[in-house]
């Protein structure tokens, strides 16, 4: 199995923790990951995207023009990335600040309204990780063990605290993501 993964949106946005927090888990159901981060010099509130191969096999490059999985947190990125998903691939996206929804008929499209949903709760900083169970429900890559211990991995232990609620976020993702359209 290898899945090959572009995430992109704002800096902020947890797009790159989210990447991290892919591959530990990869990493602690021994596969092979790379992690290959992009970002403009303005950080947050500029565009950032990562790109995430998961393999049970050697990675030969981590540079990709195609992905399996797209999952877009903006409109430019949406811009940018919705040609790039493989035929028969995987879109997720947020509906916060979309403008122009994905309008491709040869791939599977799930929405996730992870910002509204984290404002709901409360807590903002957990957007990424609604986006992520989503992305976990859709894929079934990892165990939620796994996933957990890639989260307390990634996190410096200064904000492990935050750890539960970050496990509340995933399992709401996993309730909230919405199928748009699938191929047949």
């Amino acid at each position: 199995m290898t899945e090959e993964i572009i995430i992109a949106g704002f800096g902020g946005q947890g797009v790159l923790s989210m990447g991290k927090i892919l591959c530990y888990s990869g990493v602690m159901e021994g596969q092979e990951v790379s992690w290959m981060p992009a970002y403009g010099p303005e950080m947050r509130g500029g565009t950032a995207n990562v790109t995430v191969i998961l393999s049970d096999n050697k990675i030969s490059s981590p540079i990709l023009d195609t992905f399996d999985t797209a999952i877009i947190l903006n409109q430019q990125s949406m811009d940018k990335f919705e040609s790039a998903v493989k035929p028969g691939g995987l879109l997720i996206y947020d509906g916060n600040g979309i403008t122009r929804h994905p309008e491709r008929e040869d791939i599977n499209i799930y929405r996730i309204d992870a910002a509204e949903e984290a404002t709901k709760m409360g807590s903002t900083k957990t957007f990424n990780m609604i986006v992520l169970g989503g992305y976990l429900k859709v894929k079934k890559l990892y165990k939620l063990e796994s996933v957990i211990k890639g989260l307390k991995k990634s996190l410096p232990e200064r904000y492990h605290h935050m750890i539960p609620v970050n496990e509340k976020a995933i399992h709401r993702g996993l309730e909230i993501i919405k199928e748009v359209a699938t191929v047949n």
